[in-house]
């Protein structure tokens, strides 16, 4: 089967050989959404000749639901892909072996997303199997309209395929705790607007069910867990997540891992959200 491919890149030039690399065994059909960068990311786009359009970015949702309304891919089918993944050997031969008779009646591929971490693979405390929404037809699928974790949704039928997206979260601890500190300002924020909204989730949101598929049952579990108090659900979130799911068998870079992403990250968004909420009433004092 074709694929294009969609990538997204900002300042991407330290992660982007290895991505391209695995993405050009592919598809010859790459397309890179770049925010402007100012370092040589849309120069090492384009020597691999990857087709380079810029856009300001807002937020995640946004940029991707541009990309799909705006590019015009050549194949039917189009991967989604941000710059510091890459794909596995299994997955890039089996989406290559799709045959287009059998898909009739599918929209979309499911994919499983592999966390590396310091150069480990992160397989344990519920990190893995984490199943994604990334291979759609074209006109058939959308990124949900959320500023931070957005999936894509897909109108019709979905199956899954062996292999892996690897996502290299950060090359380095400085660039995690900078990345999950902007997006700590995305989640709390948006956790403040759905409390004043009256108008329900936006039309473009997955909706949790315990009982729908691999990604309406994560967001049904995340919607639980915001209704835990703050600052007590990043201790019990990272206490299933290291022993009840056995982190702790990932070695040290699990408990780094686990530490920051698990707790520290979970209780930044809470104490960013006691920190508006607080400055809010404060204001409101005589």
């Amino acid at each position: 089967m074709n694929v294009s491919v969609i990538l997204l890149t900002y300042n991407s030039a330290k992660s982007l050989h290895k991505t391209l690399t695995s993405l050009t065994r592919l598809s010859d059909d790459i397309h890179a959404v770049d925010s402007f960068s100012s370092d040589e990311t849309v120069e090492i786009l384009k020597s691999y000749k990857v087709r380079v359009v810029q856009h300001e970015f807002e937020n995640y949702g946004k940029q991707r639901n541009w990309a799909i309304t705006n590019l015009k891919t050549t194949y039917d089918w189009q991967l989604h892909v941000d710059s510091e993944e890459w794909l596995s050997e299994e997955l890039i031969e089996n989406i290559k072996k799709l045959d287009e008779k059998e898909l009739v009646g599918i929209n979309g591929i499911m994919i499983q997303r592999l966390v590396v971490f310091l150069n480990r693979k992160i397989l344990h405390g519920g990190m893995t199997p984490i199943w994604h929404l990334r291979l759609f037809r074209s006109g058939c699928g959308k990124c949900e309209e959320k500023k931070y974790d957005q999936h894509f949704m897909v109108e019709g039928k979905t199956i899954k395929i062996e292999g892996y997206i690897l996502d290299n979260v950060c090359t380095d601890l400085s660039e995690f705790i900078l990345k999950h500190n902007r997006w700590s300002d995305l989640e709390a924020e948006e956790y403040l607007e759905n409390l004043k909204s009256k108008s329900g989730a936006s039309p473009l949101m997955i909706k949790g069910k315990l009982f729908g598929n691999s990604m309406e049952r994560k967001r049904w579990f995340k919607e639980g867990y915001l209704k835990l108090p703050l600052f007590i659900r990043p201790y019990l979130l990272f206490f299933y997540r290291y022993v009840i799911k056995r982190g702790f068998l990932d070695g040290i870079e699990g408990l780094i891992f686990f530490t920051l992403q698990t707790f520290w990250f979970r209780f930044l968004i809470d104490a960013k959200i006691y920190e508006k909420t607080t400055q809010k009433k404060n204001r409101s004092l005589p």
